[in-house]
C-alpha cells in the first residue's frame, strides 16, 4: 500500500485534473509554487494545514474531501 503522502498526492492530482486545471493554474489559485505542487502530487512533500485550506478553496471542496481516497 502506498504511503499517505503518495495517496494524497495522487488524489490531489485527480481532483485538479477533474477540474481541467493545469499545475500552473492550480498553483496560482492556491498560492504555491508549481515546484512545490509537483512535489506534493508526487508524494515527496506534505502541505501545511494552511496550504490544505488553500488547496480546498482552489478546488472548491471541503478539506476533508482532499483525504477521501
Amino acid at each position: 500500500m502506498a504511503s499517505l503522502r503518495v495517496q494524497f498526492g495522487r488524489h490531489l492530482r485527480r481532483l485538479r485534473l477533474a477540474r481541467d486545471m493545469t499545475q500552473e493554474q492550480f498553483a496560482e489559485a492556491a498560492r504555491v509554487s508549481v515546484d512545490f505542487l509537483s512535489l506534493v502530487e508526487k508524494g515527496v512533500n506534505a502541505p501545511s494545514f494552511e496550504t490544505l485550506e488553500r488547496f480546498a478553496r482552489a478546488l472548491k471542496v471541503r478539506v476533508a474531501e482532499l483525504f477521501n481516497f
